[in-house]
């Protein structure tokens, strides 16, 4: 994708989208939320309603012919049109609901721009496709992944599609992880955006087709954009049909992951210890 003016527009839909629905949640944190149950333990409340609302007003204003697929609304327009925007108005909903302010309100253009917004720290993450920023106080400025931290954050949240070949629970229970790495769970994307800026090595979740998720699409433009290596938990190219997720800062820590989760517990070195 070219760094065109019609791509730096997309870019600041993206963060205005994003800021929209962040006020939103902002705003409504600590007030009595009305909960609105999906089924199988999940539920949203009407400040992700309120926040969808508000992302896809910015949206339609700027880009009148684009689809957009929300989690909430679900898809309006073609599915498969060339200009789709995936929307999760508040990613952590369960930390939300219950006081925890650890969320992310995730806005991407497929393809193209993305933006991430941490509510409640002031920062929006995006990237134009090619290169990526946080803007903080008026102020942009480059995303530099690095591993220093050694901090990764493994998403534990059911369902888990890549069992039993895949469960993150082995991984974070391999006596090689904890050589290594510290393990965080923050149930949020927000933690993706951090791989892109330095504040976790690496993010790890199960899943299929998280390319094009409206949970997962922003942070992985995010983290490709910033230079991080980005896979399925298989080692093949996290596209629409991919298997999981290992996003890392860089390819050293993307590599011991991948190991760890390919070798079995019990196994190589770790079976006479």
């Amino acid at each position: 994708m070219t760094n065109s003016p019609a791509s730096r527009d997309d870019t600041e839909v993206a963060i205005a989208a994003a800021r929209a629905g962040a006020e939103i949640v902002r705003t409504r944190y600590g007030q009595r939320l009305t909960h609105i149950d999906k089924g199988g333990g999940d539920f949203a409340t009407d400040a992700d309603v309120a926040a969808e609302a508000a992302i896809l007003d910015v949206v339609r204003a700027a880009r009148p012919g684009d689809a957009i697929r929300g989690e909430e609304g679900g898809q309006q327009g073609a599915a498969g049109a060339a200009r789709q925007w995936f929307v999760d108005p508040l990613c952590g909903t369960l930390n939300y609901a219950v006081g925890t302010p650890l969320v992310a309100v995730n806005v991407a253009l497929r393809d193209g721009p993305a933006a991430v917004a941490d509510p409640f720290g002031g920062e929006v993450f995006f990237t134009d496709g090619e290169t990526a920023r946080v803007r903080r106080d008026g102020r942009d400025t480059p995303l530099v992944p690095t591993a220093a931290t050694r901090l990764v954050d493994v998403n534990l949240d059911p369902p888990f599609p890549g069992a039993p070949a895949f469960r993150a629970v082995d991984l974070l229970a391999h006596p090689g992880f904890g050589r290594s790495l510290r393990p965080r769970v923050v149930s949020t994307t927000l933690a993706l955006a951090w791989v892109a800026a330095g504040k976790r090595a690496a993010y790890v979740t199960d899943g299929t087709g998280l390319a094009e998720s409206v949970h997962f699409a922003a942070g992985i433009a995010l983290c490709r954009a910033a230079g991080c290596v980005v896979t399925g938990v298989d080692g093949a190219p996290a596209g629409p049909a991919g298997r999981g997720l290992v996003a890392a800062a860089d390819a050293e820590t993307h590599a011991l992951l991948l190991t760890l989760i390919r070798e079995p517990l019990g196994t190589g070195a770790d079976r006479h210890r």
